[in-house]
Formats: C-alpha cells, sequence, structure tokens
C-alpha cells in the first residue's frame, strides 16, 4: 500500500510545483482572469442556488440542462470581473447611494417562472437573482457609466461584405446554414491575414450590387450586403454599438450575424478605431438602459485578450461576439480573429 500512496503524493506535489511561480492553476479553476481566478466551487454554488431559488432552474435541472445555467454563471462572472479591470482604468467608481435606492426596491427580487418562453433571457435572470443583487446592480452601473464614458469620443470605421443574403455571383446559389457559417469564417481568415485581399474582394462585391440594383429596376430590393468607407460615431449608431464591430482592434476581422437577415453572416474588417478624442456628431438618440449596459459590456472584448482568460473547457469556449461562454467554437455567434489571422471566438 505504500507505494500507491507514494506516488500519489508524487503527483499532487507535481500539480502544486506546475502552478507555482505561474499564476493561478486551471485545477479546480472555472477561469484563470489574470493574477486571479474563480473556482469551480463558486460556479457550482450559483448554481445550485439557482436550483433551489428559481423555477425556471428547476425545469432546467428536470431537463438534464443545467450546463446552460453554468455556462452563463460563469460568463457574468467574466464580464464582472472585466467590468471591474476597464472602470478602474478610467477611474469609474459607483455611486452606492444610487445604488442602494434601487436595492431597498429591488428588481431582482421574484422567481423566474417555469413557463418562460425565451431560454437565454430567463436563464440570464436566473443567474442575476442567484449572484449578490447588490453585486449585480453594480455591474449594471458601472457598464452604463462606462458608456458614458467612451461612446462622445467614439468611432468606428469599417468596411463589410457578407454571406447569405445574395446568392454567390460565381454559383448562383445563397450559402445556408453551416456552410454559410463555414463560408464567412474562412473569408475572415483571408481579411485578417492579407488587408490586400479584403480590399480586393469588398470592391469586387461592391460591382456586384451594383449590377445587381441596376438589373432589378427596383434598386431598394436589393439590401446593401456589402459597404466600404463606413466611419460610424458610436453615439448615433445605436444597437450596433453594442456590436463586435465597436469591440474590435484596428485591422482586425469580425464574423457576425447579419443584421435582420436570418442565418446571413456580416464579414467586416476593421479600418480605424478612434476612442480618444470628442467626435462631432448631431444630435445623439437616446438609449434604453439595456442598449446602454450592452454597450459597456462591448467595451470590455479587448480585455479578454490582453489579460488572457482561460475557460475551463468543462463549460466551453469563450465566445467574442456573443461575449460569453458558447458550448463550442461551433456553438459561436461568429469570431473576431486579430490581423495576422489568429482568432478569440474560442480558446
Amino acid at each position: 500500500m505504500g507505494r500507491p500512496r507514494a506516488l500519489v503524493a508524487v503527483v499532487a506535489g507535481a500539480l502544486l510545483l506546475a502552478g507555482c511561480g505561474s499564476g493561478p492553476s486551471q485545477v479546480g479553476a472555472a477561469v484563470i482572469i489574470g493574477d486571479r481566478s474563480i473556482s469551480v466551487d463558486q460556479v457550482q454554488n450559483l448554481i445550485d442556488k439557482a436550483v433551489r431559488e428559481q423555477p425556471y432552474a428547476r425545469k432546467l435541472a428536470s431537463e438534464h440542462k443545467l450546463d446552460v445555467v453554468g455556462r452563463a454563471v460563469v460568463s457574468q462572472l467574466v464580464l464582472h470581473e472585466l467590468l471591474a479591470e476597464a472602470t478602474e482604468k478610467h477611474g469609474i467608481t459607483p455611486n452606492y447611494a444610487q445604488i442602494d435606492t434601487q436595492l431597498a426596491n429591488d428588481p431582482l427580487n421574484g422567481p423566474v417562472p417555469a413557463d418562460a418562453s425565451d431560454e437565454t433571457q430567463a436563464v440570464n435572470q436566473v443567474v442575476a437573482r442567484a449572484r449578490d443583487h447588490r453585486e449585480e446592480l453594480t455591474d449594471t452601473y458601472l457598464a452604463q457609466a462606462l458608456t458614458d464614458k467612451i461612446l462622445p469620443n467614439l468611432s468606428v470605421g469599417f468596411d463589410y461584405t457578407s454571406i447569405g443574403v445574395v446568392a454567390d455571383p460565381g454559383t448562383g446559389v445563397t450559402p445556408q446554414g453551416a456552410e454559410a457559417k463555414k463560408a464567412a469564417f474562412d473569408l475572415a481568415r483571408q481579411f485578417a491575414a492579407d488587408p490586400a485581399a479584403a480590399t480586393k474582394r469588398i470592391g469586387s462585391d461592391l460591382q456586384y450590387l451594383t449590377a445587381l440594383r441596376q438589373q432589378s429596376g427596383n434598386p431598394e430590393t436589393v439590401p446593401g450586403f456589402v459597404g466600404a468607407g463606413n466611419v460610424v460615431p458610436a453615439a448615433q449608431a445605436g444597437t450596433l454599438a453594442t456590436t463586435p464591430l465597436f469591440g474590435s482592434t484596428t485591422g482586425s476581422a469580425v464574423v457576425m450575424p447579419f443584421p435582420g437577415q436570418e442565418s446571413a453572416w456580416l464579414v467586416a474588417v476593421i479600418r480605424q478605431r478612434t476612442d480618444d478624442k470628442p467626435v462631432a456628431t448631431e444630435k445623439a438618440p437616446e438609449l434604453d438602459a439595456s442598449t446602454k449596459t450592452a454597450i459597456g459590456m462591448r467595451q470590455l472584448q479587448p480585455l479578454f485578450d490582453e489579460l488572457g482568460v482561460r475557460v475551463n473547457k468543462r463549460y466551453g469556449v469563450w465566445d467574442a461576439v456573443a461575449m460569453n461562454v458558447a458550448p463550442s467554437a461551433d456553438g459561436s455567434q461568429g469570431t473576431v480573429l486579430s490581423p495576422g489571422g489568429s482568432g478569440r471566438t474560442q480558446q
């Protein structure tokens, strides 16, 4: 019996040594964020609390779908840490008097019913209620304050084309489903690796757009599936400012769902990003609270790479487009590739 115990001791020692001097170990960690970690136990405790308190979570448990809750827990805890980092960098502090006023009429009280129709929304509500309510409300406050700080100075220039909006000029067929997604990802890799290839492809697609509109007799019936030279102030962008177009660095290639087009993909190259001086715009439209929060959260996107965040694969992979944990790279809502072609849709 002595030899097995000795072997266990050696292996355990090796694991401890592997974590020494190199930051937190992934062993027992759900996420590593720089020199900090979120433990598997922390995540499991929130899942257990959700099941105890929330009818919707109990329904998911009965369907053997608590992995969905786990991914949402990890996602919200990662965003909490990134938000703390970003707001400290920008000198933003919470207004606890305002937060405590909200807490007095706690909007996070009450159950998420088992018959809620939107699973994604319901799961996010379940996790928000399982977390410390003051912390959750503070995160919302900070995200909106980050928007107030950044929005007046932010503008983005980008060129784009698409897959799945109109028929491919070479085949006459409009790609759909997995084929369209693969084509969009392949095209983004070309764009990230070779900016000249992006310029050439988008130029060709602009000519195709012109030809389609001339042939149609009614140009308005042909959607603008390609565009170049777009420079958009974030203050004028509305919900577009919640997308990775406004969270990616110059030279990045972005794949994301094409707005308003089911099963189609937008493939863009970020040509410029300005965030250090006021941008002259017309009167900015009013933003609702959820859009304002989402814009602030989008500005956390680059921090995932900067801090070297690592998500335990038992939960899935980080989706830089959706800003959450996806079950796998195939389940992501797109990709963001840095210049040269390396991506951070997944880890």
